[in-house]
This record gives structure tokens, C-alpha cells and sequence, in this order.
């Protein structure tokens, strides 16, 4: 079974920052993905995740609408929306 993907928007790509708004239909994925660079992750709406790891482990989690967190370079996973409704967060990328 294949799952949707998430829609990636790039709002801001210049020397500093990379700032890009995913959306998500329930059941949406970003796909297998390495951050290259440190992010900051900014929920637009209740994000309720599973967060898949490359080691097999799987995570949920939910990041309430207006919280932020941040991770360093290097993260793999793929991120799903693992709710019943669209999900969307904003990821700002500190080159």
C-alpha cells in the first residue's frame, strides 16, 4: 500500500535559510528524507505524527498547533500524518 505524499511549498531559499510549508491529507507522508542541514519545525495545525526510523523503530507523537521544536543535521525518518485530519507545520533549514 502506497501512501499519498505530503505537499512541500518553498516559501524563502537564500544564503541563510531554507523556510518550506508541508501539508499534509491524512495518511500523507514526506517520504524516506536526511536533513542536511540543523531545522526548526513550527505546527500550523495539530500534528499528530508516526515518525518512522531507519532502524524500523516507529514513533508517534503529536506537536500541538503554534509549538516548535528543533533537531540537528543529520535526522533520517519519514514523517506521516497519522491522524484523521490534514496536518501542516512550517520547517525552517539554518544553512
Amino acid at each position: 500500500m502506497t501512501r499519498p505524499e505530503a505537499v512541500a511549498t518553498q516559501l524563502i531559499d537564500d544564503d541563510r535559510v531554507r523556510v518550506t510549508r508541508f501539508d499534509f491529507a491524512p495518511g500523507a507522508e514526506t517520504g524516506w528524507h536526511r536533513h542536511g542541514f540543523d531545522y526548526v519545525i513550527t505546527a500550523i495545525t495539530d500534528c499528530h505524527m508516526l515518525l518512522q526510523m531507519p532502524d524500523g523503530d516507529t514513533r508517534r507523537t503529536t506537536v500541538p498547533a503554534g509549538a516548535a521544536y528543533a533537531r540537528q543535521a543529520g535526522i533520517e525518518h519519514n514523517v506521516v500524518n497519522d491522524g484523521d485530519q490534514p496536518m501542516a507545520f512550517v520547517e525552517v533549514e539554518l544553512k
